[in-house]
C-alpha cells in the first residue's frame, strides 16, 4: 500500500506539472491580455504594468518564473484586483466546498437509496418511475435546471429566496448540482445491485436463512459500491470546483464564478492558481478513491 501511494504521489506531481504547462501556454496564445479593457490604457501605462508583472519576458521565461514562485508557496496576485490569489481561492472555496459537499451528499444518499429500491423492485411500477426520473435528470443540463428553478421558485412563486451574501440559500444550487450525479449514481447502483443479487454468495446467504436486510446491506450493497466509489471520488472534486455555470447563475461568489471571471478578464495568475488547485483536488480525489476500494473490498490489490 505504501509503495503504491508513493508512486501515485509522484504521478500526481507529474500530472499537475503537465496541466500547469498546458494551461500557461494555452492562455498566452489567446488574443488579448489582462490590461485590455473597454477603456484603453495609454501605451506608457500598459508598458509599465507589463514590466511590473514580467509580461514582457518570453512566455517560457514567464512560466519558469511563475513555477519558481509557486514552489515557494507564492501564487502571485490578481492582475486585475491586486488581491493575493491564494486568499481569493480560499475565500471562494469556503462557499464552493459547502455547496459542493452538500450536493455530493444528497446525490450519494439519494442515488444509493433509489438505485437499491429500483433493483429490489425490478420490473415493477416503482422501478419504471425511477428509470423515468433518472433519464429525465440526465437529459437536462445543470445550467438549464438552475435557470428553471430560479425562475419558478424564486421569481414566479417566490417560495425560495434567491442567493444573497447576507442570507445564502443553498436549496436551489444544491438541487441543480446534485440532480445529474444523483441520477447517474442511481443507475450505477441499480446495475451493480442486480449483478450482486444474482451471485452465488447471495443465493447461499438466502438459503441459509440470513435476514433479508443483512443480505442486501452486508453482502449485495457492499459489493455493488465499487462502481459507485469509482464515480464518486472525481465527482466530489468536480462538483466543488467545477460548478462554474451554476455558481454564476446564482451569483454565489464561489470558486467557480471566480474562475469564469478570471477567464473573461484574462487574469493569468488567477487562472493558473484555480487550475492548479483543481488539478490537485482531482488527483487527490482519485488517490482517495483507490484507497477506499481497498477498504470496501479487501480482496483488491493495489500495485
Amino acid at each position: 500500500m505504501a509503495k503504491y501511494i508513493v508512486k501515485r504521489v509522484f504521478l500526481a506531481i507529474l500530472t499537475i506539472f503537465i496541466v500547469s504547462l498546458i494551461t500557461f501556454f494555452a492562455m498566452n496564445l489567446i488574443p488579448g491580455g489582462p490590461f485590455n479593457s473597454e477603456k484603453a490604457l495609454s501605451p506608457a501605462v500598459e508598458a509599465a504594468l507589463n514590466e511590473r508583472y514580467g509580461l514582457n519576458d518570453p512566455v517560457p521565461v514567464q512560466y519558469l518564473n511563475y513555477m519558481a514562485r509557486l514552489l515557494q508557496g507564492d501564487f502571485g496576485v490578481s492582475l486585475k484586483t491586486g488581491r493575493d490569489v491564494f486568499d481569493t481561492i480560499t475565500t471562494g472555496l469556503q462557499v464552493s466546498a459547502k455547496l459542493g459537499l452538500s450536493a455530493a451528499a444528497v446525490a450519494i444518499v439519494c442515488g444509493l437509496i433509489l438505485g437499491s429500491v429500483a433493483a429490489l423492485n425490478r420490473g415493477k411500477l416503482i422501478d419504471r418511475l425511477v428509470v423515468f426520473f433518472t433519464t429525465l435528470a440526465t437529459s437536462v443540463p445543470s445550467f438549464v435546471l438552475a435557470t428553471l428553478l430560479l425562475l419558478i421558485f424564486s421569481i414566479q412563486l417566490e417560495l425560495i429566496p434567491a442567493w444573497s451574501a447576507e442570507n445564502p440559500n443553498y436549496i436551489l444550487p444544491v438541487i441543480s448540482l446534485a440532480m445529474y450525479p444523483m441520477a447517474y449514481i442511481t443507475r450505477l447502483t441499480k446495475t451493480s445491485m442486480l449483478d450482486a443479487l444474482g451471485q452465488d454468495y447471495v443465493r447461499t446467504a438466502r438459503a441459509k436463512g440470513v435476514v433479508p436486510y443483512k443480505v442486501i446491506f452486508k453482502h449485495a450493497l457492499r459489493n455493488a459500491l465499487i462502481p459507485v466509489v469509482t464515480y464518486v471520488g472525481p465527482m466530489v472534486a468536480y462538483i466543488i470546483t467545477g460548478s462554474m455555470v451554476v455558481e454564476t447563475i446564482f451569483s454565489t461568489g464561489g470558486l467557480g464564478s471566480y474562475f469564469v471571471t478570471s477567464i473573461n478578464n484574462r487574469d493569468y495568475t488567477l487562472i493558473m492558481g484555480v487550475t492548479i488547485f483543481l488539478a490537485f483536488l482531482m488527483v487527490t480525489a482519485n488517490l482517495i478513491t483507490d484507497i477506499v476500494y481497498k477498504i470496501v473490498d479487501p480482496r483488491i490489490k493495489l500495485d
